[in-house]
C-alpha cells in the first residue's frame, strides 16, 4: 500500500505536477513541449524525477514509529532554472533541489579520468578542464531538513507570498520558518491547553493569503475559520477575525461535531474568498464577512442518512480537500466511489464525474454520473448502496491558469482536461 497517493500539487507555472505517496517517496510529472508534429500532444505529463523524500524513522523517547507518508508538498516559486519544493511527513518538513544536468567536467588537473588522484610530482602542465554534454540526468537534492519543530503531527505546509518564510502547521501549533535557517522557528499560534483534559479542538489545516505576507488562516475540528494578522502581535492566538456558521437545531444529531470538522481550507487566487470542505459540504466565504457563508455546496448529501455506517467504518473521518480553478470561478472536491464534484459559483451548475480505469481511456469524453437514494432507479443511475466507499478521491489539484486537473484515486493519478485543448 505504500503506493497510495497523499498528495498532488502542480507548480505555480502548471509545468510540474508532483505527488507524494505513502512510501515516502515523491513523482515529479513534466509536461510535454508542443511538437510542430503532433500538436494535440501538448498537455500530456511524463515522469520527470522520482526520489525518496521521506523514509521511516523511529522516535526512542516516546517509543512512536514516525510514518514516511508524504503529508504535503508545496512549489517554490522558480527563481532559476532549478525547482524547489518543500515536502513534509507527520514531523519533519525537506527543502528539495531538482536541476538538471546535461554536461560533465573533463580534462582535470589533479586526478585521472577515472578519479584517482594523481601524484603532484608527475603533474608538468596545467591543463583547462572542458565540458562535455552527456545524456541528460534530472537530480533531487534535499538543500535543508526543517527538523524537531512539532510534537504532534503536522497536517500542512504554506509557502508566504514574501517567498523567505513559510509555516507548518501540526493539531495544536503553527510554526513559522525562515526558508534558510533549518535550527529555529517561530511559533506563532499555539492553542494547547494547560491542561490536556480541557482540549476541545485542533487545528486542521493553515494557509497564507496569496498576496498579503501578514495574514494567513487556518481552520479547527469545531468547523471554525480564524484569519489571523502577524503584524497585531508575535503569537497570533487572538485572531482578527472568525468565520463559523451557527448550527441549524433542527439538524443536531451524535455526528454533528464530527462532520462539522474542517478538513480544507484555501484561500482564492484572488484572495477575497476563503474555501473550506467539511465533510458534507464546501462552503465559500468572503474575507469580509464574517456572519455566514456566501455560497454552501452539498458534496455528497445522499450520505445523510447513512453517517451510522460511515462512522462504524471509519470513513467519516476521511479528510477531503478541494481546490479553485485558475480563475476562482469553479471549485472541485472529491467523493466516494471514485466520484469527484465541480461546482460552477456563477452559473451554479454543478456535475459529478467519475475517475477509473474503465472511462480513461485516451480522449474519453467524462460522462456525468448521478446517485439515487431510494425509489426506481434510472439505467444511468447508480444506487447509493452500491457506491464503494474504499474508492475515495481525497486529494486533486487545479492547473494554474488551464483546464486541466489532476485526480489522485487510491494509487492511480488520473490527469483530464477540456475538451477544447
Amino acid at each position: 500500500m505504500a503506493d497510495i497517493i497523499s498528495t498532488v500539487e502542480f507548480n505555480s507555472t502548471g509545468e510540474l505536477l508532483a505527488t507524494g505517496d505513502k512510501g515516502g517517496r515523491v513523482v515529479v510529472f513534466q509536461r510535454e513541449q508542443e511538437s510542430k508534429s503532433q500538436p494535440h500532444r501538448r498537455g500530456e505529463y511524463n515522469v520527470y524525477s522520482t526520489f525518496q523524500s521521506h523514509e521511516p524513522e523511529f522516535d526512542y523517547l516516546k517509543s512512536l514509529e514516525i510514518e514516511e507518508k508524504i503529508n504535503k508538498i508545496r512549489w517554490l516559486p522558480q527563481q532559476n532554472a532549478a525547482y524547489f519544493l518543500l515536502s513534509t511527513n507527520d514531523k519533519t518538513v525537506k527543502l528539495w533541489k531538482i536541476s538538471e544536468r546535461d554536461k560533465r567536467p573533463e580534462g582535470y588537473n589533479l586526478k585521472d579520468e577515472d578519479g584517482r588522484m594523481r601524484d603532484p610530482a608527475t603533474i608538468t602542465t596545467l591543463r583547462v578542464p572542458i565540458l562535455r554534454p552527456m545524456d541528460l540526468m534530472v537530480e533531487a537534492t534535499p538543500r535543508r531538513i526543517f527538523s524537531n519543530g512539532h510534537t504532534y503531527h503536522v497536517n500542512s505546509i504554506s509557502v508566504n507570498s514574501d517567498y523567505e518564510t513559510y509555516m507548518s502547521t501540526d493539531d495544536l501549533r503553527i510554526n513559522l520558518w525562515n526558508l534558510e535557517i533549518t535550527n529555529r522557528s517561530f511559533n506563532i499560534v499555539d492553542i494547547k491547553p494547560a491542561n490536556m483534559e480541557e482540549l476541545t479542538e485542533v487545528i486542521t489545516a493553515a494557509e497564507f493569503h496569496p498576496n498579503q505576507c501578514n495574514t494567513f488562516v487556518y481552520s479547527s475540528s469545531k468547523g471554525s475559520i480564524r484569519l489571523c494578522d502577524m503584524r497585531a502581535a508575535a503569537l497570533c492566538d487572538n485572531h482578527s477575525k472568525f468565520f463559523e456558521e451557527p448550527e441549524d437545531p433542527n439538524n443536531r444529531s451524535f455526528f454533528s461535531e464530527i462532520i462539522s470538522s474542517i478538513s480544507d481550507v484555501k484561500f482564492s487566487h484572488s484572495g477575497r474568498y476563503l474555501m473550506t470542505r467539511d465533510y458534507l459540504t464546501v462552503r465559500v466565504w468572503d474575507v469580509n464577512m464574517e456572519c455566514k457563508p456566501l455560497e454552501t455546496y452539498q458534496v455528497h448529501d445522499y450520505l445523510r442518512g447513512k453517517l451510522c455506517s460511515l462512522y462504524e467504518n471509519d470513513c467519516i473521518f476521511d479528510k477531503f480537500e478541494c481546490v479553485w480553478n485558475g480563475s476562482d470561478s469553479v471549485i472541485m472536491t472529491g467523493s466516494y466511489n471514485n466520484f469527484f464534484r465541480m461546482f460552477d459559483r456563477n452559473t451554479k451548475r454543478d456535475v459529478t464525474l467519475e475517475a477509473s480505469r474503465e472511462n480513461s481511456k485516451p480522449r474519453a469524453i467524462l460522462k456525468p454520473r448521478k446517485v439515487c437514494v431510494g425509489g426506481k432507479r434510472r439505467k444511468d443511475e447508480i444506487s447509493v448502496d452500491s457506491l464503494d466507499f474504499s474508492k475515495k478521491i481525497l486529494h486533486t489539484a487545479w492547473h494554474p491558469s488551464e483546464n486541466i486537473i489532476a485526480v489522485a484515486a487510491t494509487n492511480n493519478l488520473y490527469i483530464f482536461q477540456d475538451k477544447v485543448n
